[in-house]
């Protein structure tokens, strides 16, 4: 039998010269903000595309918005979604909700007709507020969801008129919908409201829901994760205590979308918080990151790590001087311990005296729970838990804790675990797990170990998922979606290397008797995943065979399928 080990904390040593826990304060996102930025007001807190709003223009529109929510019948606890990009909008969109005491849920642009509509109809929406580019999908939909009201954001409200007038000519324009009782444009929805007179600060807790993200899960199966004004707020100060240097001078290069957790807490919310300026990237392209870089000068930047191997591709970053930057943080993917000094070296280059700092993380806990930084920085680690986070390593199959350097599934417990998963208790109970001392515990489903002195090094998933550009992608849900199909008798998703997303899908259809491939087939497949699937979720190749390899046990080989 096994000798039980003691549950040691190792990684407190770090914090000798500062406090391990923090409290979390009991009011909301949009409180956090206000409050935390009083002496800052007259600073700017948005650059976008080279114009600047400052934190009164933004505590003002949050106002002008939470009217217009009033004003089309939202109240608190309603659910309100964000379809959108990095946009003033979409952060003013946020916390206005926030402010009436409603919950923000965050679906991401690229998202199918069909997932659009699930989740609209999974959190009862009763409104969306949504970029241009989506009304398409949208309008195929959504009379058959609760939604009553579109509101329609075109990204050139906030743009500088010459950049805002190439946008209209060249894109805008095409998306606009026709004007009815259900769909009201952005400026039109916030004028009509500007005489309203309402209160819209509505005082909420620690414990209340605040946002609902979209994640797969332990199984891969899509959920709605809800996290509290409490989870959001928390990573406020421990990221202060974990960073810092970070403050009001700070400019945060925001190329992390709104919609993924690691972009709406890490990306967002936090800057703002501490007063730091937030350049906000609508569309990030890696062949133009060296311009974001001249243009903006950030002090930090916080991305996946597909973001630093185009930083490190692109030829036009060779003369680029690096020496702004304060902070460089790397999360939603782990790094090896060889790219991640690759990374370092090539920064070093270019004059930059900070080094690469991974996070670890997923959105059941708010985002991060371990960061490198207090000296606990070590290549290929993902780092130390942060303040007031408690973390374990326990063998999947006992449940036992295990001593440094031995590999098992890595749990959390902290005030940023989730309030769980919308309408699924079954999930939930699968994942929070309550120990003797009534501690809520995450099971990450991760495999990981830590040293001698608590630093985390994750190994490896124990659930089925790829990660394409730090988004996670379920291959589960991709053969539930194409298995839909009439055509398909069966299918296996397995992840195939790409030079710069790292991985992405690849498809292996059998299809049923009599159905011959062709180019018709095939074309009517990709034209299915392109309506049933978000388009980073969409197979990069498809394979057609007569049949897929198998365990003994009769499941998918898909060992097998990823030595093809």
């Amino acid at each position: 039998m096994a000798k039980k080990v003691k549950h040691k904390k190792l990684w407190e040593k770090f914090y000798h010269n500062t406090k391990s826990k923090v409290e979390v304060v009991n009011y909301s996102v949009y409180e956090n903000l206000y409050y935390s930025t009083k002496e800052y007001l007259n600073k700017a807190c948005f650059d976008y595309l080279k114009k600047k709003m400052t934190f009164q223009g933004l505590l003002n529109n949050i106002e002008h918005c939470a009217k217009a929510l009033k004003y089309s019948g939202i109240n608190a606890g309603d659910v309100v979604s964000i379809c959108m990009a990095n946009t003033p909008e979409a952060v003013i969109a946020f916390y206005a909700i926030n402010k009436i005491g409603a919950i923000a849920n965050l679906i991401h642009p690229l998202s199918a007709e069909e997932e659009i509509k699930d989740s609209l109809i999974a959190t009862n929406s009763e409104l969306i507020i949504a970029i241009d580019i989506v009304h398409p999908k949208i309008k195929n939909i959504i009379d058959k969801t609760p939604t009553y009201k579109t509101v329609i954001v075109t990204p050139n409200n906030s743009m500088p008129f010459v950049i805002g007038a190439s946008y209209y000519i060249t894109k805008g324009r095409k998306n606009l919908p026709s004007k009815n009782e259900a769909v009201i444009f952005w400026n039109d929805w916030i004028s009509q409201a500007k005489d309203f007179e309402t209160t819209t600060l509505v005082k909420t807790t620690k414990e209340q829901p605040a946002a609902i993200l979209q994640s797969g899960g332990t199984s891969g199966t899509p959920k709605n994760i809800i996290l509290t004004n409490g989870n959001i707020n928390v990573v406020v100060e421990q990221v202060k205590i974990q960073f810092p240097d970070l403050d009001y001078k700070d400019n945060m290069l925001g190329v992390l979308p709104i919609f993924h957790c690691f972009g709406l807490v890490v990306g967002i919310h936090v800057p703002l918080c501490v007063g730091a300026k937030v350049t906000l990237v609508p569309q990030f392209d890696a062949s133009k990151f060296h311009r974001l870089i001249l243009l903006y000068r950030p002090t930090l930047i916080i991305g996946v790590p597909t973001l630093y191997e185009a930083l490190m591709n692109n030829k036009k970053m060779k003369h680029i001087d690096l020496s702004c930057l304060k902070y460089v943080v790397s999360g939603g993917d782990s790094m090896t311990a060889d790219k991640q000094e690759r990374v370092n070296k090539f920064l070093a280059e270019h004059k930059c005296k900070a080094r690469l700092i991974q996070g670890y993380g997923m959105t059941e806990t708010s985002g991060p729970v371990t960061f490198g930084g207090l000296g606990s920085d070590i290549p290929g680690s993902v780092g130390i838990p942060m303040p007031s986070i408690d973390m374990k390593i326990v063998d999947k199959t006992t449940k036992e804790e295990l001593p440094p350097r031995e590999i098992g599934e890595i749990m959390i417990s902290g005030p940023n675990v989730m309030l769980g998963y919308l309408d699924n208790e079954e999930e939930t109970n699968n994942t929070l797990e309550l120990d003797n001392k009534k501690r809520l515990w995450t099971h990450t489903g991760d495999m990981g170990y830590i040293n001698e002195d608590g630093v985390l090094f994750f190994v490896q998933r124990l659930k089925r998922m790829l990660i394409v550009s730090g988004y996670n992608v379920y291959p589960s849900h991709i053969e539930e979606v194409i298995m839909k199909h009439d055509a398909v008798l069966n299918c296996g998703v397995v992840g195939i290397p790409h030079p710069y997303k790292v991985q992405v899908p690849k498809a292996y259809i059998v299809l049923k008797n009599g159905i011959n491939v062709d180019h018709k087939i095939k074309k009517d497949i990709k034209e299915y995943c392109s309506k049933n699937l978000a388009h980073y979720m969409i197979p990069k190749e498809f394979e057609f065979r007569e049949s897929l390899p198998k365990t003994k046990l009769g499941k998918v080989n898909y060992r097998e399928l990823e030595k093809n």
